[in-house]
């Protein structure tokens, strides 16, 4: 059995993301570290993603995948962040928002 190696963050509070389109735009750290409920941890089948929710807006802490997943970021906006981990036959996606209040939903489809 081999050691799994630990994955890389995906994205930092306040920092670059992707839009659908894979044009990286850059989060305002103050819409998402000021007020809130701060951080959380969001586990799915394909890996778990740490957001940080604030007053305006919720930035990427972490996405890290389980074996067998990669992981996507996207943020058009400010408010809503969605982490998708991908792997053969399986789809997890995490949606985070603060609209209208600090929540996060799993979205779990096999194919």
């Amino acid at each position: 059995m081999s050691t799994p190696r630990p994955p890389a963050p995906s994205g930092r509070a306040g920092g670059a993301s992707s839009t659908p389109g894979g044009t990286p735009r850059t989060t305002s750290a103050q819409s998402c570290e000021r007020g809130g409920s701060g951080p959380h941890t969001v586990p799915s089948t394909g890996g778990k993603a740490t957001v940080r929710y604030g007053n305006e807006g919720v930035c990427l802490i972490s996405a890290v995948p389980a074996p067998g997943f990669k992981v996507a970021t996207a943020q058009s906006a400010d408010d809503t962040l969605t982490v998708t981990f991908s792997g053969s036959g399986h789809r997890s996606q995490i949606t985070a928002t603060v609209v209208p209040s600090a929540r996060a939903t799993v979205r779990e489809t096999s194919f």
